[in-house]
């Protein structure tokens, strides 16, 4: 009697590996339900009643409304009557996602439900944006969906009644919209376009991904049409005065050289201040916002310096001393090594050198804009970037350990 032979049933690992996309849908599941426990719910915070309040305002008028009797003064003219409304139009798209919710009466469930939605869209997208970049390869998609679905300082704002949940998911899918553009026709530009507006309206520094979009275009000139790049920088100079003008109308409600005075690392929070040697030199009353930074960077130059300096080590290292130990811990033993992974991750050759300009200006482009103004006390201003972050650091280590492609995965997140 002969014995027939039969294939051996795969092991555990490459069982998980074919159903990895699902597993990340459950993880993805199990991470937002846990927050939404924690939290009991959609959370408020501290910046959350201005949202809510101006939200409010345009569900019930369709616009933001004025009240009768309020002072026609503005923070521009140096009144204080309209300072929220100055103050939100630099958040503008946020309440109005807000007032649609509710405007339908789902109140704060509807909103961060919603939230909760984008997010999901945005981790799918990210998942395929990296299988694009590789040809299909789906170790690092599946390594960088993952730690951005397991890592709390980015999940956590799903929960929150604050802009960066959706600040955070549409850099995500503005990174998948510029992946589209290498391929695709005019509606992929239509779609990245989109996309970089509303992500430059839900926060002031939500320009720094339309940024990062122009620093990739510019790296592209630069390997492919040198004079012409230099035309665009020299004409890029040449608008400055411009630049300077428009920022002096965007920060009109912000107060950065205050800041400066204070000598404070992460906003009013007196901690590791720094403070000067000499007095210092200050601006002429008068002056815009960007126009009394430069006065004060042209006269105290040392002096910023090493606020800059305080601030980009702050930003990064994601250690403040009223972190907690494990919190710390993690930080130190695995997102400084991410760092590393990242910097030789950007330095691939074989991934398209836009896409690499693109994941390096977003996280480069908010440490500057958090050297000229301000780190906050929170991980709030480093929780957008760490999505990049993640995705040059799994360009690295798939390179390191190449996963061989097998069966397909779940059709949620790991589909092409």
């Amino acid at each position: 009697m002969t014995l027939s032979s039969s294939p051996p049933a795969p092991g555990l690992g490459p069982r998980l590996w074919r159903g990895h996309g699902w597993l990340l849908l459950a993880l993805w599941l199990m991470v937002q339900v846990a927050f939404l426990l924690r939290y009991h719910g959609p959370h408020y915070a501290n910046d959350s009643a201005r949202y809510l309040e101006y939200a409010a305002n345009l569900a019930e008028h369709g616009y933001y409304k004025i009240e009768p009797g309020t002072a026609p003064t503005t923070i521009a003219n140096n009144g204080i009557g309209n300072f929220q409304y100055e103050h939100n139009q630099r958040y503008i798209l946020y309440p109005w996602f807000q007032s649609v919710w509710l405007r339908l009466h789902a109140g704060w469930w509807g909103i961060v439900l919603g939230q909760l939605a984008v997010s999901g869209v945005a981790a799918r997208a990210l998942y395929q944006a990296l299988r694009q970049l590789l040809a299909g390869r789906r170790g690092a998609a599946a390594l960088a969906t993952g730690l951005f679905i397991l890592w709390p300082d980015v999940q956590q704002f799903n929960s929150y009644l604050l802009t960066e949940s959706l600040f955070i998911s549409l850099s995500v899918l503005s990174f998948w919209a510029f992946v589209q553009v290498r391929n695709g026709g005019w509606q992929a530009w239509v779609t990245l376009i989109i996309l970089l507006l509303l992500t430059a309206l839900v926060r002031p520094n939500g320009f720094v991904v339309t940024g990062a979009a122009v620093l990739a275009g510019l790296a592209s000139l630069y390997s492919q049409r040198r004079r012409l790049f230099w035309l665009v920088v020299a004409g890029a100079v040449l608008a400055t005065p411009l630049a300077v003008w428009w920022l002096n109308y965007q920060l009109v409600s912000f107060f950065i050289v205050e800041t400066y005075l204070r000598g404070e690392l992460m906003f009013a929070t007196p901690v590791w201040a720094i403070h000067p040697s000499t007095p210092l030199v200050l601006p002429p009353a008068g002056l815009g916002q960007m126009s009394r930074v430069l006065h004060f960077a042209a006269h105290n130059p040392g002096f910023l310096a090493r606020l800059m300096a305080g601030k980009l080590l702050v930003f990064f290292s994601s250690v403040k001393p009223y972190y907690s130990l494990a919190h710390r811990l993690i930080s130190v033993l695995v997102l400084w090594p991410l760092y590393y992974l990242a910097f030789r991750g950007a330095r691939q050759a074989r991934v398209w050198l836009p896409a690499r300009a693109f994941l390096v200006g977003v996280p480069l482009l908010q440490a500057g804009v958090v050297m000229l103004t301000v780190d906050d006390y929170d991980v709030r201003f480093l929780a957008p970037v760490l999505p990049f972050i993640f995705v040059l650091a799994a360009l690295e280590l798939q390179r390191l350990w190449p996963v061989r492609t097998v069966a397909k995965s779940g059709p949620l997140l790991a589909r092409p």
